[in-house]
């Protein structure tokens, strides 16, 4: 995309309230424009019609999805950019296999507006998006640390390897803020003070 182009998100969700209330916390940022979809038949159209959008959020439980199939058929028709999965209701393991299956991330209707703005943004920015209090499973403590994002991995390594941000991103082809973003992400997720502890913490449980 290139520098002052607006994004372009489709929204899709059989319920208007949620799928008008998501289409306008995405519009208010100012730079993006939303198309709205009520289901996965009317989606394929509008991807068909007017696509491909830099991302596409599908309701994992509105009329046509038949379970993950309608995300493959999402991904096919929106030439392989990303789609992501959106839901009040699905489960965690849901959630994980709809990434396997290569959905840009998992957002739950209950995130906040700020923050599914964040999470639409970063995820149309080739980033993979799961909130993390829903992935990790809180029968053991230890479970969140296995869903650090390949991305998450790169940087962590980058952390411990003595790099600044700019180095980590000049590396990987990523925008300064993006890295930012992930040494945010990173910290909480490791429940670390700083970049220097989580590169400790990272060492520690031999995810480095």
């Amino acid at each position: 995309m290139s520098h002052g182009e607006r994004l372009k998100f489709l929204v899709a969700d059989d319920h208007d309230l949620v799928r008008e209330a998501i289409g306008s916390f995405i519009e208010s940022e100012g730079d993006v424009d939303v198309v709205l979809a009520a289901d996965l038949s009317d989606t394929l159209a509008l991807i068909k019609e007017s696509g491909p959008f830099d991302l596409v959020l599908l309701d994992y439980n509105m009329p046509g999805m038949h379970g993950l199939e309608g995300l493959k058929n999402a991904l096919a028709a929106n030439q392989q950019k990303p789609v992501a999965i959106l839901s009040g209701s699905a489960t965690k393991a849901i959630a994980e296999e709809a990434i396997e299956k290569g959905a840009a991330g998992f957002v739950p209707k209950t995130l906040g507006s700020k923050s599914m703005v964040m999470a639409a943004k970063f995820m149309a920015s080739g980033e993979v998006f799961a909130p993390f209090n829903f992935m990790q499973n809180q029968s053991d403590p230890e479970a969140g640390y296995a869903y650090l994002t390949r991305r998450e991995h790169q940087v962590l390594k980058g952390i411990a390897a003595g790099k600044s941000n700019k180095e980590i991103a000049r590396d990987f082809d990523l925008q300064e803020v993006t890295v930012k973003l992930h040494v945010k992400t990173l910290s909480r997720k490791l429940d670390a003070r700083n970049r220097t502890h989580a590169a400790m913490i990272g060492r520690d449980r031999e995810l480095i």
